[in-house]
């Protein structure tokens, strides 16, 4: 396992959506929320990519909006899709092939939260998996309807060959060291 570059990381948000959160557990719905905002800023002043998916929004709604200001903030790219798997979707493949910072730097890893775990984030996981990434899945950045499901995803995951993780992990991971606005800024986010 290589220590994640945010220059050489995308993070993946899935299916975050108000209709879609509104019924998970509250406890798995707000750990998400706030993994999501540790997230998305971080990557915003580090540097790493942010693609965002909406799953059938017509019929589960929006973004959540404390997530999508977040995202807006980000200038993420938000694909709308009826697949489960985010590298299905329209426009995927261009918005990875764009998160790519520089020949010099190519992506190396994803990390993906959302909803649900073991449907839409488990086939994502596992699609970036088979396409040679290195993907990590912070386990309080996930959600699904019922307990077991979320479980049964992450085990899933991690059959697929991902890492599961945590949020702050992630943050830490892409900070390295202690010390300066960035270091400070993340603590903040993480309190």
């Amino acid at each position: 396992m290589t220590r994640l570059l945010p220059e050489r990381t995308l993070l993946l948000v899935v299916d975050i959506q108000e209709k879609l959160a509104a019924a998970m557990p509250e406890a798995q719905r707000t750990a998400v929320v706030r993994a999501a905002t540790i997230l998305i800023e971080s990557a915003s002043f580090l540097g790493a990519r942010v693609i965002a998916t909406e799953q059938y929004p017509q019929g589960l709604g929006p973004t959540l909006g404390e997530v999508r200001t977040r995202l807006d903030a980000a200038r993420t790219v938000v694909l709308p899709k009826t697949e489960f798997s985010a590298c299905d979707a329209a426009g995927f493949a261009d918005a990875l092939a764009a998160a790519t910072a520089s020949p010099a730097l190519p992506l190396q890893s994803v990390v993906v939260l959302g909803m649900e775990t073991h449907v839409c984030v488990f086939q994502t996981v596992r699609d970036l998996v088979a396409r040679g990434l290195d993907v990590h899945v912070p386990f309080d950045g996930v959600a699904s309807r019922r307990d077991d499901h979320r479980a049964a995803g992450l085990d899933l995951c991690r059959a697929a060959g991902a890492t599961v993780t945590t949020a702050e992990t992630v943050v830490f991971d892409w900070l390295a060291r202690a010390g300066g606005d960035s270091f400070r800024a993340v603590s903040r986010l993480v309190r």
